[in-house]
């Protein structure tokens, strides 16, 4: 039985201590710690932590069992060979956007007459849409390839029938009852036996140009030229599977493990570029580099503007022009921070006028004609967080005649289900559990606020709306040595699924009294004991809370560990992802 600590800001679930932990650390030669995360994650034998601490790409599931792929592979092998034109559309979301660039290298190298379409998220909004396919028809293209979208263009795919493409759909999104009429459709979904349900839309582009790849090896070893993409192209999809926050254990922890080391030598010149500009060091990124810095450059593009110079990026093999773009990409996120920050500031002003923070709320629903498109999906995920209410941010249209909304949604929540109860009030929608889009008329936008908030009260009937921290372990400062640390770090890539370890101190006190850092004061450093040792903490948003701990002999901590190399040496740090005063 987990024991739950009550905060007034969140409730801290401490794991219990496993009677097995010493048994399991000595086998694995490891600290007690790191044996304490690992059952924690549900890995209890020696074979399950090998896997999990030492992925290997052998260990990914074989292509030709990803639903529908045999299919799009006999298909696309026919457009090469007839010099058909192919034309890759795809999201405009990170994602989308390394699935795109996947296909079109594989594509490209194959002799195949390809180019890429990517919808522009304000004018045409989420998926496939009827005026793009026109446009696309009208280039003389005969081999449409949908890349993490398409699985509920039912209609959109019949117009393309009819103006002479066949449509091969890859995505990851939740099908609809009806599916579309297309030569072939990729998805892990459409196999309930299919071992890794969870893929991201560039996991499945990936599984697609892997099972082309291997069309063309005769029983032989694949060409080194075809060899090298494919490696390389692990560093496109693990940024894609980053990005799109699915759950990184399994053949998605392979795949992003694997990318993330190749991602140093990646000889694309756009994702160096990218790496230069976010001046980040190419021998240390990790999964926080790719999901914190990298992702909301390559998404500035489509937020701000237009996504297809992100794809531009990472399909152009002119050095100059990747500086280029990757410094305007980094103008551009800029542009969007702040443009979030005044959002978030709107959103939580009018959440208290309303009254929307109150306990008996299940959902926080906003919409404003100003709110830009690009922006409220990050603003909502920031409601989210702050009040742990499922959250949907609209434009109402600005005289448009459609609002656009995006939302987020905490656990046990399901955002797209939820979406769909509330159908009758809206033009469309798509997404999965966690994240979803919507589109629905400026008038609508009332009723579907109070069916979805109805909706939400039969799901979360016993909901409080406070978060939980998961706490793996409480320790003693001495506990956490630089080899620990070390050893700790085994366990990335972090994300969904695989969250980096927590760990609580209770009854510290600062020996290096708190301070406001950074440009506006919004950061909190000290340095506490506990009587076992002392540590330096970092606080991220915590700068409000400098004059209570002042005034506090004593409190407890929770906290990410990690090494801080400032001046040369390895000092352990702890990173506070809460206080709890006594």
């Amino acid at each position: 039985m987990s024991l739950i600590l009550k905060s007034s800001k969140t409730n801290w679930k401490v794991r219990p201590a496993g009677s097995g932990v010493k048994e399991f650390a000595r086998k694995l030669g490891s600290s007690s710690i790191l044996a304490q995360v690992l059952l924690n994650r549900g890995i209890e034998t020696v074979e399950q932590a090998r896997v999990f601490l030492s992925p290997k790409l052998t260990d990914l599931i074989e292509p030709e069992r990803m639903p529908g792929v045999e299919a799009a592979v006999v298909r696309i092998r026919q457009a090469i060979e007839r010099s058909e034109p192919i034309v890759v559309y795809g999201d405009y979301d990170v994602d989308g956007i390394t699935s795109v660039a996947i296909l079109w290298h594989l594509l490209t190298m194959l002799g195949g007459k390809v180019d890429f379409y990517i919808p522009h998220r304000i004018d045409e909004g989420y998926g496939v849409n009827a005026e793009a396919i026109r446009q696309i028809a009208e280039t003389g293209a005969k081999l449409l390839v949908t890349v993490d979208c398409g699985i509920t263009a039912v209609e959109e795919t019949l117009l393309a029938l009819q103006l002479g493409m066949d449509v091969v759909v890859t995505d990851h999104h939740q099908p609809h009852e009806r599916l579309p009429e297309a030569a072939a459709i990729v998805h892990p979904r459409l196999d309930p036996t299919y071992p890794n349900p969870d893929s991201a839309g560039a996991m499945v582009a990936f599984k697609l140009a892997w099972a082309v790849v291997n069309s063309f090896k005769n029983g032989r070893r694949a060409d080194e030229p075809l060899r090298n993409f494919l490696l390389n192209a692990t560093t496109l999809a693990a940024m894609g599977t980053v990005a799109d926050v699915v759950d990184l254990r399994g053949e998605n922890r392979i795949l992003t493990h694997y990318g993330l080391k190749a991602l140093p030598q990646s000889r694309q010149p756009g994702i160096r570029a990218l790496i230069e500009s976010a001046e980040l060091d190419s021998d240390t990124l990790d999964s926080y580099d790719i999901a914190f810095r990298l992702a909301p450059m390559l998404n500035a593009a489509g937020r701000m503007g237009h996504a297809r110079l992100a794809v531009e990026l990472l399909t152009c093999d002119n050095e100059l022009r990747c500086m280029q773009i990757a410094r305007y990409l980094k103008d551009q996120n800029r542009r969007r921070q702040q443009c979030q920050r005044e959002i978030f500031q709107q959103a939580r002003e009018r959440i208290h006028a309303m009254g929307l923070d109150h306990p008996d709320r299940r959902t926080i629903v906003l919409a404003d004609e100003g709110w830009h498109t690009g922006v409220i999906g990050i603003v909502a995920s920031r409601i989210l967080e702050e009040y742990n209410r499922p959250a949907i941010l609209i434009n109402s249209g600005n005289g448009s005649g459609t609002a656009q909304g995006s939302g987020r949604s905490i656990d046990g929540f399901d955002i797209h289900q939820a979406l769909s109860a509330c159908s009758q009030h809206l033009l469309s929608f798509g997404g999965h559990r966690k994240a979803a889009g919507l589109r629905l008329s400026p008038d609508k936008i009332a009723d579907f606020a109070a069916a979805f908030e109805e909706h939400a009260r039969t799901c979360l009937s016993e909901h409080r709306a406070v978060a939980t921290i998961e706490i793996d372990a409480e320790y003693p400062i001495d506990q956490f040595g630089s080899d620990t640390v070390k050893e700790l770090a085994r366990l990335e890539p972090f994300g969904q699924g695989n969250p980096k370890p927590v760990f609580a101190t209770r009854g510290v006190r600062w020996i290096a009294p708190p301070r406001k850092v950074g440009q506006r004061g919004d950061h909190l450093q000290l340095a506490v004991t506990d009587h076992t040792a002392s540590v330096r903490c970092i606080g991220f948003d915590m700068g409000r809370l400098e004059k209570k701990l002042l005034e506090s002999d004593c409190f407890s901590v929770a906290y990410e560990v990690q090494l801080d190399n400032y001046r040369g040496s390895d000092a352990i740090q702890f990173v506070l992802k809460e206080i709890q005063f006594e």
